[in-house]
């Protein structure tokens, strides 16, 4: 695989379990090594650095994960301070620094508590104040919201997005949770059996997705494309030929659907689909049956399949 993150972005990475996400990640700050090739990070390639010149790259590279990995006998104050005090700060700075990270998570009361007296949440944004601790160019994201509920999830990605828009921080997002992608990425990498099968921009990924385990991924979100076994369905209730047509972001003024319909003579009705909004525009697909006299519909199905948003629906 072959992947550039711009300075600044937040990058999301995306697969089922086994895909390579987190080895991936893990690459990143030289925690696994790639057989091949070169990871770097900014003019550093660090696959290629061992022992302190590795410490010191590391210290740029800041890292959440999943299960928080807090000190379990050190406070709240002491977990953040921790990474402040391995790169040799003095007590003064580490307790501005800590101080500053503290009222940037919303735990200024919570210094002197320890991680079994906190939620999950209040867990995680420990992790993210430790992570940030030495103002790390890249921060790394590994599956941080998979066990939270999804009001804390949503505070968990507000969090990030401040670290992204405050400090300029490039954070590199690895999850299987499609919503996630939604909500905070600018950039999508999806992965199946460690290659990456498609990548771009998150609406152009949501809007076109190329790959089936793209499609997928987009289905989970918006429901709006249908399975074979749903498919099956629609076609015994619905004995007209089924057309897919993608939403366009200027429908209101494009009025396709009903126009065919009073070209051609034909019947046109949504049996499936869903519409949504990402970045302040909308994209979706709907499945029409087409239905009336065949030449009616073979004319109207052409005319809709060269307005370039249209496919008849061949399979199940």
């Amino acid at each position: 695989m072959s992947l550039r993150v711009e300075a600044g972005q937040i990058f999301g990475i995306v697969g089922y379990s086994g895909a390579g996400k987190s080895t991936l990640l893990r690459t990143v700050n030289a925690l696994e090594r790639p057989t091949g090739g070169r990871v770097r990070v900014g003019d550093v390639e660090i696959s290629a650095l061992a022992g302190r010149e590795l410490h010191r790259a590391r210290q740029r590279i800041g890292m959440i994960f999943q299960q928080f990995n807090l000190l379990r006998s050190r406070t709240v104050y002491k977990n953040i301070a921790y990474p402040l005090k391995l790169a040799g700060l003095g007590e003064a700075q580490i307790l501005d620094r800590v101080e500053e990270l503290l009222a940037f998570v919303g735990l200024s009361d919570k210094a002197l508590s320890y991680p079994s007296q906190l939620s999950g949440g209040q867990k995680q944004r420990v992790g993210i104040a430790r992570a940030l601790a030495n103002r790390p160019d890249v921060l790394i994201s590994d599956e941080s919201t998979s066990a939270l509920d999804p009001q804390t999830t949503g505070e968990v990605l507000d969090l990030l997005r401040r670290a992204n828009r405050e400090y300029g921080t490039t954070i590199l997002l690895v999850t299987h949770e499609m919503d996630v992608i939604r909500e905070i990425c600018d950039r999508v990498a999806v992965m199946q059996d460690g290659r990456v099968v498609e990548h771009g921009d998150v609406f152009d990924v949501f809007a076109h997705p190329q790959h089936p385990t793209t499609r997928r991924f987009v289905s989970s979100v918006l429901h709006h494309l249908p399975s074979d076994e749903t498919l099956r369905r629609i076609r015994a209730r619905h004995p007209g030929r089924l057309v897919q047509l993608d939403h366009a972001p200027d429908e209101s003024s494009d009025p396709l659907v009903s126009r065919v319909a009073r070209d051609h003579g034909v019947g046109l009705e949504v049996v499936y689909g869903g519409v949504g909004e990402l970045q302040s525009r909308r994209f979706g697909s709907l499945t029409i049956e087409v239905s009336g006299a065949e030449p009616a519909v073979e004319a109207a199905i052409v005319d809709l399949v060269a307005s370039g948003r249209a496919a008849e629906v061949t399979h199940a």
